[in-house]
């Protein structure tokens, strides 16, 4: 055996991925990047800001302070304050002898507020993965094995091209061969490349998608229609006018009308509002670039596997209008790039393949490492045509 034959072989057996056996792929990633920090803000922001109000309550006491009259004792300036915080209703005189009333109940629910907008932007999470993670997880656990499984079929198909090399005693017997082969496609395991174009023809994934993220654009807006007739009614309102003439001591003297009242817990509504705000605000953008990402193609990550044999997407034309489920699963391969072995090995196959002087011999990663073998990707030209050499 020659030492160009031992080393060809040597460094195609180096080129082989790893056989991944047994708990494969523990670290699949099923939620994109941008879509995993949308869902850490949209939900954990608001119970960031719930456990704000609520050590604030703790640590201040009561919400609100009323200014009882000096004549009251320490007991009844207590029951003022549990009154005017229960009831939580602002009177206003609206002329002589109408009574103009206002409630300040958004203070009070504010906590509890903040925790039905956490369940609620948690819903489409929810979605997510109970109605397209399990189909997601097995499409992507298959083209990635498949992707993989073609990349060493390519590589053990040169191996198997420079042993008969090797032992073929007729140069011309060979490359007869081998030509016959890529004429009637041998090399080639289409099985991938039509299941990757059925997926062309399914919606389900991009459905579930699309309306995750427009549930997401839909309870944003419920959030900002909320706290602007809720929150911004009140948000300015310090001081409340309050009336505890209810009951036993309505017919009482001695007890005011109105007691004034002043809301201590302002400032934190106000930091919580305002923050609310500015989160969903910042998300938005976020969401609607999500969304835009379904309208192209990822060519990038489709022309490095181009090198695979059948694996023409790209250059058969073969991709048609981009919301479908094939470029879901496009979106989250680049997100499980780490886990494609082949990738970094077709990457450098194709910068490679850029700057060699034969491109024109050059189209799958059979015909780059046959050249790197010490094989020509096609018949030497002293091969074409052995009539001519024998009868010059």
């Amino acid at each position: 055996m020659s030492l160009a034959h031992t080393a060809a072989e040597y460094m195609l057996s180096d080129a082989l991925l790893p056989d991944r056996r047994g708990p494969r792929l523990k670290g699949l990633r099923l939620e994109l990047p941008l879509d995993r920090i949308v869902k850490f803000v949209a939900v954990g922001s608001p119970l960031l800001l719930m456990s704000l109000a609520f050590a604030q309550e703790f640590s201040s006491g009561s919400p609100i302070s009323c200014f009882s009259p000096s004549n009251f004792s320490i007991r009844q300036a207590a029951y003022v304050d549990s009154s005017c915080w229960d009831s939580l209703v602002h009177h206003e005189q609206d002329g002589p002898g109408q009574d103009k009333m206002k409630s300040l109940w958004p203070h009070k629910a504010l906590p509890y507020s903040l925790l039905a907008l956490a369940l609620l932007m948690y819903l489409p999470v929810l979605l997510w993965q109970y109605a397209a993670v399990p189909a997601l997880s097995s499409d992507l656990l298959f083209i990635i094995s498949e992707l993989d499984k073609s990349y060493n079929r390519s590589i053990r198909l040169v191996q198997h091209m420079l042993k008969i090399r090797h032992k073929s005693s007729d140069p011309y017997v060979f490359w007869d061969e081998l030509e016959k082969a890529r004429k009637e496609r041998y090399f080639e395991f289409p099985l991938l490349e039509r299941y990757l174009a059925c997926k062309q023809r399914s919606h389900s994934l991009v459905a579930t998608y699309l309306l995750r993220n427009s549930l997401l654009l839909l309870f944003t807006s419920a959030t900002y229609l909320y706290l602007g007739h809720f929150h911004l009614d009140v948000f300015f309102q310090e001081e409340f006018s309050c009336s505890i003439k209810t009951g036993l001591l309505s017919d009482e003297t001695h007890v005011p009308s109105l007691i004034t009242c002043r809301l201590t817990s302002l400032s934190i509504f106000r930091i919580v509002s305002l923050s609310s705000v500015a989160i969903y605000t910042i998300l938005v953008p976020v969401i609607i670039y999500n969304l835009t990402r379904l309208c192209r193609w990822d060519k990038r990550l489709l022309s490095v596997y181009e090198m695979l044999p059948a694996f023409d997407l790209l250059s058969r034309k073969m991709l048609g209008c981009p919301i479908n489920d094939l470029n879901v699963i496009l979106l989250f391969l680049r997100a499980n790039i780490s886990e494609l072995i082949s990738f970094s090995w077709l990457s450098v196959l194709c910068v490679l393949k850029d700057t060699t002087t034969q491109k024109h011999n050059i189209d799958t990663v059979v015909d780059f490492m046959t050249l790197l073998a010490g094989l020509e990707p096609s018949k030497p030209k002293h091969l074409t045509n052995p009539a001519c050499d024998e009868h010059p």
